[in-house]
């Protein structure tokens, strides 16, 4: 019988179907960017190259794969401008055939980890409507009203206090 070769999704966790990581080479990461076009952007009639901003060379970048390495969900942190200490979550989105199984609740935990690496304290968003349940479900508050984007797409201002890097090792 042929031996099937590990992924770095099998070698990362062997249990899963899927696994949460940085973007891998060039092909992976433009996988990664057509995933944001193609549930964040082109539903609006948003050309490719609007769901990409002037913060992706800084950012952090983590995407959700299957074990064959197709992309099912993606989301990015920057650190925020105007707050020092103050991240920013943007860019949040799963597949919606994938959705309801824990990628995006592990996506978000990979962000919050990398945000208390770099030594955040705390990570702001904007969500859009049909989302604020689901970041309040993983301890972020509604802190106000936000833009709506397109005309149509309401989102609310949230925020979460994180842990310190002494209390999470």
């Amino acid at each position: 019988m042929p031996e099937r070769r590990q992924s770095a999704c099998d070698r990362e966790a062997p249990a899963v179907a899927w696994c949460v990581r940085a973007p891998q080479g060039p092909a992976e990461l433009e996988a990664y960017y057509r995933l944001r076009w193609r549930l964040l952007r082109a539903p609006w009639g948003q050309l490719p190259g609007s769901e990409r901003d002037e913060f992706e060379e800084l950012a952090v970048h983590r995407l959700v794969c299957d074990l064959t390495g197709r992309v099912l969900g993606v989301g990015r942190l920057h650190c925020a401008d105007s707050e020092p200490r103050h991240g920013q979550i943007r860019y949040m989105a799963v597949d919606p055939q994938w959705r309801g199984q824990g990628l995006g609740r592990q996506l978000l935990a990979a962000l919050e980890a990398a945000a208390v690496r770099q030594g955040l304290e705390r990570i702001d968003l904007n969500a859009r409507e049909e989302a604020v349940d689901f970041y309040a479900r993983q301890g972020y508050a509604i802190v106000g009203e936000s833009h709506i984007l397109y005309g149509v797409i309401r989102h609310m201002r949230m925020t979460k206090a994180l842990a310190s890097a002494e209390r999470v090792r």
